[in-house]
This record gives structure tokens, sequence and C-alpha cells, in this order.
């Protein structure tokens, strides 16, 4: 019902339109011709009335039938603009131009200046009955905000977006904005107008402009801004307190037209962001385009990740390996949908299982193998050190050893910058991983990597979902200590830049990523709660709950002894493989081995023995001392209890 009314209107002012035009059509030659007469109707040679009369319905039908195919009776005339305004102009000049030829080939006269009254007269008219629809609707707009809750808002951006953000803010009658002025870096806009608001200045003005407007929000409409330059804008907007939304970036509009329902909360990655990073495609490709490619692990956040990006490069299979068969349904959904022709292929199973492991390389003979199963939560980890050590290490030592079995051609095991000089078993048992994929690289044909980076936005575990959820709850938001810092970089720059490393390898090294500028994580919680609409202090809190297990105030990326040299890629770093004794190493891991399937309370004594950069923290070794000590006393109470029958 709903659409027939609207057609119904539609078809309503098309008519009234029309109507309008044919009264216009028939008045303006007449007005013209006694225009050229100095407008005395007595001066006009009757012969000229003759001629004008005579062409009169051709000159009405002709006009029609251009402003019918220019589209000016079906454009959206509220949000009419230039193009309209050019398409006007165009239709009057064809009308005229007609009118001119087909007067003169059936002779009948009028003066040339005529032509030009009638054009002048044509077009005045035809863009005030178009454009009037408009001026209204501004001044209902206008009308209805004056009486109501108004938000003033600053835009940011004085190019074409923000050109239409402005205009779509002034002229609806339902969004409650009024755009008190516009900032932009370009000097050569400031005083100029955009749709009657004035640019202002660049972004020095941004502080001084909310205090004088009283600005409630500020739009940032620069879709083509570098995630440096929006970093920048948005670190000035956040000393305000005015509520944030910005265009996402342009990329996302090469197919769709600029609006407001196109604008979006402002989101930390917004103000962690930086240049785009570029990496070579074709050296990606070499390596993985009609290529088997297995990905352990593939369900988790930087797995699934691997595969969406592998999955553009065109491999011959892709083979996703999880344990976790909810995560690995979800991205062979979502792979299925988006690559409907990729050869996919989703396993469930353990990488600490010997004979699952190898039987999926026996049967599909992977040409490179991504190895991102692993356990990474420090906390966890800590209160269970043996579960560390069977995945982390032995599940990569079991993989690396398949692929050496079956021929996979190039290995990459995902690392982390924990791995460095470790205060925590899960880091520890990182660096061992890395031991464990350096020797096997000596004796294997097998090319072996390493990928070390940091901590990854959006992960599954990572701080930004669980300040998110602590503020949904109320708060507070927890953060371990103030001076905390970690190093940050998006889930998709991680892995293009691990495929990229992929790309680089020859066997042996460990790949270290610039993750850009380390971030203090209390900073990031204020950023996170201030961008979430909150007042620090007012509405919520921050609770600082000191260091849990195995935690350490700030990551490395390499160590002393590692060094870096550098790659084509001004990101991807390569770090100088250690020395260390392989019969020791390989001695060591047999006795890992052996205590961790036992449940040994001395797992973590023996990895300071295979990793002497590993130190554990005073506190934490009292921890799992009295733990133990706890445990131990408990069995014993338990022996004492009489059998119940």
């Amino acid at each position: 019902m709903k659409k027939l009314i609207n057609f119904r209107n539609s078809r309503t002012r098309m008519i009234l339109l029309c109507l309008v035009d044919i009264l216009t059509l028939t008045v303006h030659p007449f007005l013209a011709i006694i225009m050229r007469y100095e407008m005395h109707y007595s001066w006009v040679p009757a012969d000229y009335l003759h001629s004008i009369r005579s062409y009169l319905i051709i000159n009405i039908a002709t006009t029609l039938i251009i402003f019918l195919i220019l589209n000016l009776y079906n454009s959206i005339w509220s949000f009419a603009g230039m193009n309209e305004l050019a398409l006007i102009v165009i239709a009057c000049g064809l009308s005229t131009v007609i009118q001119a030829f087909g007067m003169q080939i059936l002779a009948l006269s009028v003066p040339r200046s005529f032509h030009v009254f009638y054009f002048f007269l044509l077009t005045m008219t035809t863009t005030i009955t178009r454009f009037s629809y408009k001026a209204l609707r501004a001044i209902k707009s206008s009308w209805k905000k004056q009486s109501g809750h108004v938000y003033q808002t600053l835009v940011i951006g004085a190019g074409e977006a923000g050109s239409m953000i402005i205009q779509e803010l002034k002229f609806s009658s339902h969004l409650n904005s009024r755009v008190v002025g516009v900032i932009d870096d370009n000097p050569s806009k400031k005083g100029k107008y955009i749709h009657g608001v004035k640019v202002l200045g660049n972004r020095d003005m941004i502080i001084p402009v909310v205090e004088k407007y009283g600005v409630d929000e500020i739009i940032l409409a620069i879709p083509s801004a570098s995630p440096k330059t929006t970093r920048e804008i948005l670190e000035i907007c956040n000393q305000t307190s005015c509520k944030l939304k910005i265009l996402p970036g342009m990329y996302q509009f090469i197919t769709e037209e600029v609006n407001v329902s196109k604008l979006r909360e402002v989101s930390i990655e917004d103000l962690l962001g930086r240049d785009p990073i570029k990496i070579d495609m074709d050296s990606v490709k070499g390596y993985i385009e009609n290529k088997t490619i297995l990905v352990t692990g593939g369900g988790g956040s930087i797995g699934s990740e691997l595969c969406r990006q592998v999955a553009k490069c065109n491999p011959r299979r892709l083979i996703i390996f999880d344990i976790y068969e909810n995560n690995a349904y979800d991205i062979q959904q979502e792979l299925k949908h988006d690559y409907p022709h990729l050869d996919l292929v989703v396993l469930i199973g353990s990488v600490r299982n010997t004979k699952r492991i190898e039987s999926v390389m026996e049967s599909y003979r992977p040409d490179v193998v991504y190895h991102a199963a692993a356990h990474k939560h420090v906390p966890l980890m800590e209160d269970s050190p043996n579960e560390a050590i069977k995945n982390n290490v032995f599940g990569t030592y079991k993989t690396a050893r398949a692929a050496d079995k079956f021929g996979v051609r190039r290995f990459v095991l995902i690392s982390t910058d924990k791995a460095v000089n470790p205060t925590n078993i899960m880091g520890a048992s990182k660096r061992i991983c890395e031991m464990v994929i350096q020797t096997f690289n000596r004796y294997s044909k097998t090319e072996y990597v390493a990928v070390r980076f940091g901590n990854v936005l959006g992960s599954n575990g990572s701080v930004i979902p669980l300040f998110k959820k602590q503020m949904a709850a109320g708060g507070p938001v927890t953060v371990t200590h103030p001076d905390i810092i970690r190093y940050f970089m998006t889930i998709p720059e991680a892995v293009s830049l691990v495929m990229q490393a992929g790309a680089y390898a020859k066997g042996g090294e460990i790949f270290i990523l610039d993750m850009g500028k380390p971030v203090k994580i209390a900073d990031l919680a204020k950023n996170l709660i201030r961008l979430s609409g909150y007042t620090l202090g007012v509405d919520m809190e921050i609770k600082y709950t000191g260091l849990r297990p195995g935690e350490k105030l700030y990551e490395e990326l390499l160590t002393k002894e590692e060094g870096i040299t550098k790659t084509d890629n001004d990101l991807i770093f390569i770090g100088k493989p250690l020395v260390f004794d392989e019969v020791h190493f390989l001695s060591e891991l047999k006795k890992l081995e052996k205590e961790a399937a036992d449940e040994s309370p001395y797992v973590k004594q023996i990895v300071s023995n295979i990793v002497p950069t590993y130190h554990i923290r005073q506190e934490d070794k009292e921890r799992d001392a009295r733990i133990y000590k706890e445990l131990h006393e408990l069995g014993e109470d338990s022996q004492e209890k009489p059998v119940m029958e």
C-alpha cells in the first residue's frame, strides 16, 4: 500500500510540474517578444505574434519531450545540485535551438534576439520550479530544528565527501544536526562557503571552534585520508568532549554514494592506525597460487585471516585444520560464500596427535604449511603449563616433523614477541618452537621459518573486546598496571606481513614485524571509554588490578644477541638465528616431553634449562610453590579418607 501511495505522490508531482511547464511555455514566447520591444505590446509587429502562435504547440510538445528525456520530471529535486542545474540549462538550450531552426524551416519570422530572451526566461522559471521544493524543504527543516534539540556539528573535510554530508545534514528534516562550520587543512579554502557553511580554518582551529560554537558532534569526512592523518586529527578531536563520527575509507565508496548512513562511530583502530601496509602481491602469489596450503589453527583469529588472504591468491587447495569445530565451521561457511570455486577442505583434529597430522600431510601433500595452532593466553597457561608445552612445543614438533616427512616445501610458524626474554610459560614455549623449526631447517629440505609479532587488535581474548564487555556491564575497566605497554597491529596487517615474510623465506629465519609505536594499555582504555561516550571518573572508572602471573610491563621483539637484517619490505626484518647446542636441546626436549606427559610440576624448571632467557618472576615462583604445596597436601588428605562402600 505504501509503495502505491508513494507512486501516486510521485506521479502527482510529475503531472503538476508538467502543467506548470505547459503554462510557462505558453506564456514565455509572448513575454520574450514583448521584452524585445521594451515591454510595449503595441510595438510588436503582427507577423511576429502570428509566427509565435503558429509554432506554439510544436514548441510545447518538443520541450516537454526534451525535459522528459533529460529526467527533469523524475529527478529527486530535494537533493538537487549542480548536475541537475546543468541538465536544466542543457534542456532549455536544446528547446531554444530547436525552436530557432524549426521556425526558420517553417518560414516563421521573429527577431534573433527573441530566442535569447526566450532561453533566459525558460531557464529561470524551470530552475525556480525545480529548486523551489528544495528551498521549501530547507525552510521546513530549519523551522523543525529550531523547535527541538539540535546537535551543533563540526565537519572536518571540505572535499566532495564533506560537501555531500553537509548537504544532507542541512536539508534533511529527520536529522537534528546544524553544521556550524567546516575544517580543512587546505589554506585556499579558508573563508569560503560550502552550501552556506563557512570553512573556518585548519585542524589547529578544531578546539577553538568547538569552544566558540558549543559543538556537540564532530564528523570526520575525509575518506581518502591516510590512517596517519586520520589518527592525528582524531587525537585533536579526542581532547574535546564531542561525540565523534567518521566516514570509512574511500575504497568503500567505489560503487556507493557518500551519505550520512555511511557514518560510523570512531573506533580504537582509527586512533592506532598507520599508513596502509604495502606488500608485493606477485611474490606472495608466487608461492601460494596453484599450491596446496595447510593452515593449522585455521579457525582462530590469526588462522582464519590467513585463510581469507590465502583464498584471494588462488591456491589449488586450501586445507583448514583445527581442533575447534565451531571456529572451523564459521570460516568454512564464510569462504564457501566468498569463494565458491575454492577447493576447500576442513578437517578437525589436534596437532598433538601424531597419526592424525601425518595422515593429513600424507593424504593432501601440502606445499606450504602455516602453523597457527597454539595456546596463547598467558595467565591461563601459567595455571596449565603442561598443556602449553604439549600443545605449543610438541604440537609444533609433530607438525614440523610431518612436514619434513611428506615433503612440504615451506613451513611458516606463527610466533610472538613474548618469546623474547620470556617471563611466562607461553612465551617460553614459543621460544622453544622457534628452536624446533631452526633445528629441523638444518637437516630438512623443507624451508622452516618463524614470524614474530606482538598483540593484534580484536583477536579472541585481547584487551579491546574485554574492555567493551566490561563497559557494557557498567564497569570498571580493568588494567593490570598504569605503565604496562604493548605493541599493536590489526589482524589483516599482521597476516599480510606474515604472508610476505613467507615469500622472503630461504629457511631458518626468524622474521620480525615492525609493530609501530608501543601503546600504553591505560591510554588505550581511556580512549575507548571516551569513544564509547563515557566520561572517565564520572560514568566509567579504570581499576588497576596488578600484573597477572607471567605478565611483563613491556614486550620485546628481539634479543640483543639476535640483531636484525633488513628485507625489501620496510616493516619486515630478519633476526639473526641464535646458535645453541642441538644435542643438549634435543636431550632436554625428551625430558620435557616425558615430564609434561606425566603432569610433572617441574616443567618450568626444565624449560628454563632449554631457554636461558626465560626468567620466572619471584612472585610467580612463590605462587607456583604455594599451589604445588596445596595440591600435595590435598592429595595426602584424600588418601587418609576412608573409602565409602
